[in-house]
């Protein structure tokens, strides 16, 4: 059955997004990380049922205001069983690699993705207008997420190379941050990347170009 994706943001300093995932039939719905302002999201998220709120890693900007969220949805708090730390007490269970979370017909899949952080996820659904990958802090238009080391840079392009740009080309990328891009603009600009040499200590904020 079709489904919505609705894209709340910015919100907050740092200009996060917040997204509701919901199935267009029965109303049921995903509530997708909590930043600072989350009570637009909130106020996006009225009239459907959110059965799970899911936050795409550890970084607090997108946990900010996860109290707030749980309290006006209730329901429980998934996330990478690899990023639950420093959230431990206010998780409810793991959101592992290849799971895919029901809501009415509509599934949404998990995908992990490492290297922005060790349990960094992306969501993957067909919605009403095609494809969308949520993609956190791992994917954004121009290049990966930050790095805080060259091992972690190397492991988020691995995570795109393999786990994200394999999607179909008009998949819309959905990121935590700013604007929306395509998987095959992501693939476009990934190939220049690819085909460069790159200095052994590279990381930080890196683009493709």
């Amino acid at each position: 059955m079709p489904a919505t994706v609705i894209k709340v943001g910015p919100l907050g300093p740092y200009e996060n997004n917040a997204y509701i995932i919901a199935d267009d039939a029965t109303k049921q719905a995903i509530f997708v990380d909590a930043p600072l302002d989350s009570a637009k999201a909130i106020d996006a998220a009225r009239g459907y049922d959110v059965r799970l709120v899911v936050v795409t890693h550890r970084h607090g900007d997108h946990w900010a205001n996860i109290d707030d969220v749980k309290k006006a949805t209730g329901a429980p708090v998934h996330c990478h069983e690899d990023d639950r730390a420093p959230y431990a007490a206010k998780v409810d269970g793991a959101a592992a690699d290849g799971d895919e979370i029901a809501i009415g017909d509509t599934r949404v899949r998990v995908i992990h993705t490492p290297g922005h952080t060790p349990g960094s996820i992306c969501l993957f659904v067909e919605s009403n207008g095609g494809p969308v990958l949520i993609s956190g802090d791992t994917l954004f238009p121009g290049g990966p997420g930050r790095s805080d080391s060259p091992e972690a840079l190397r492991q988020m392009v691995d995570s795109i190379a393999t786990r994200l740009l394999t999607l179909p080309d008009d998949t819309a990328v959905f990121p935590g941050h700013g604007a929306n891009t395509t998987i095959a603009a992501a693939r476009a600009e990934h190939a220049i990347f690819a085909a460069r040499e790159h200095p052994a200590g590279l990381c930080g904020d890196v683009t493709w170009a």
